[in-house]
């Protein structure tokens, strides 16, 4: 089907599944219980997962095809919003106008820093994307080129967001709020099932489109013979110039989309919530979209978008606990190992999320390197009564592209 073979046309239909059930299967729990502080069904964190899972797909198209370790694609995702918020404030809130600048912009700026950063490999590689990305950080948090210019471009450390008297040539009577053609990002439909209740924002299905769409360009890409090549690249480059083969330019365009995908993930960030800061260039948001691709199994192809759900969950749900919540849930204990389980658990939510995220990723990297895909993997071998071949070493990691 649309040109892909059985196993992976498996797969797309996957990700559409759990994009268009995603409102109900991350709202398990019913509305009042106990358990309800788990549920994942709101706006919000859903639209956060569809969003960070296209830039994770993307960075996967550079680093898990190529073996290039950008440390920088946060400039990429920054750049992306500041454009589309630029539209807004200049054209209107449609969001069509305000994701097409985003990803133009993100393409310009990988040629550049693309061009320049792939002159080396490896650490150095890394190094000097993380240089570019600081650079862009520094510059929209100054605002520098606008003081040049004697204009605010991204209004410094209080970001670009729009005002009542920017320009908006085309608003009209349109909407004043981010939209499609009519249709608000914000509007959602309620249904309510017995003691369960469900949200379908019609902002989370926009985004969730793009994503499909993005996985469906990713399985392809792999697939091809230019991913074939990225990924020869990445087993040898030494021994593909020796046949001289000039792996700049496959190198290069590999770059060059994966920045037009955090472009992507920029603008529709800026699509949901009309604004654009320079922390969206920080390093800690290129750091995130490495952890999101290794933690879910970088070289697969759904690996991306497992790790940056699981991380944007444990950002959104673990970092809300608190102790009065922790009290209600061990307080069946008695008093004096109550406070201790509180004491002990506390370490590890609210606040201390990243010590869990941490863990989590120390136990991935010792026991699945291939990420959450290879766990996944082993627990339906269980199921199969598969057992792993011990002279074949790719049952115990899992290869590109599964």
């Amino acid at each position: 089907m649309l040109g892909l073979n059985k196993k992976d046309t498996g797969l797309l239909l996957v990700v559409i599944a759990l994009s268009l059930f995603a409102p109900i299967i991350l709202n398990i729990f019913p509305k009042g219980s106990g358990l309800a502080f788990f549920n994942g069904g709101y706006p919000d964190l859903m639209q956060r997962f569809v969003i960070f899972g296209i830039f994770a797909i993307g960075f996967n198209i550079l680093f898990g095809l190529t073996g290039y370790l950008s440390f920088g694609h946060a400039a990429f995702l920054g750049i992306g919003s500041y454009a589309a918020v630029w539209m807004f404030k200049l054209l209107s809130y449609n969001v069509v106008p305000a994701l097409i600048l985003s990803v133009i912009m993100a393409g310009l700026l990988s040629v550049v820093i693309g061009y320049i950063s792939l002159r080396r490999s490896g650490i150095y590689f890394s190094i000097l994307t993380l240089a570019f990305a600081q650079m862009m950080y520094a510059i929209a948090y100054s605002d520098l080129f606008g003081r040049w210019l004697g204009t605010s471009l991204t209004n410094g450390e209080t970001g670009l967001q729009v005002y009542t008297n920017d320009p908006q040539h085309l608003l009209g009577d349109g909407p004043t709020v981010p939209h499609i053609f009519g249709l608000e990002m914000r509007a959602h439909y309620d249904l309510t099932v017995g003691a369960w209740e469900f949200t379908f924002p019609v902002g989370y299905y926009f985004c969730a489109i793009f994503l499909v769409l993005s996985f469906y360009l990713s399985i392809r890409i792999f697939r091809s013979p230019f991913g074939l090549m990225l990924r020869a690249i990445k087993s040898n480059q030494t021994r593909m110039s020796y046949t001289g083969l000039n792996s700049k330019p496959y190198t290069l365009a590999a770059f060059i989309i994966s920045g037009m995908y955090a472009g992507l993930a920029g603008g529709l960030l800026a699509s949901m919530d009309p604004l654009a800061g320079a922390e969206r260039m920080y390093w800690t948001e290129s750091g995130a979209v490495v952890i999101m691709t290794v933690l879910g199994g970088a070289g697969t192809l759904i690996g991306p978008i497992l790790g940056a759900g699981t991380i944007k969950y444990m950002e959104n749900i673990i970092s809300k606990m608190n102790e009065k919540l922790l009290h209600q849930w061990f307080d069946f204990l008695p008093q004096s190992l109550e406070h201790a389980m509180v004491w002990i658990a506390s370490w590890f939510t609210g606040e201390g999320w990243h010590l869990t995220l941490g863990a989590l990723f120390m136990l991935v990297i010792i026991f699945l390197p291939g990420g959450l895909v290879e766990g996944g993997q082993k627990i339906l071998n269980l199921f199969r009564r598969k057992k792993p071949d011990a002279n074949d070493d790719t049952s115990k990691h899992s290869t590109p592209a599964e």
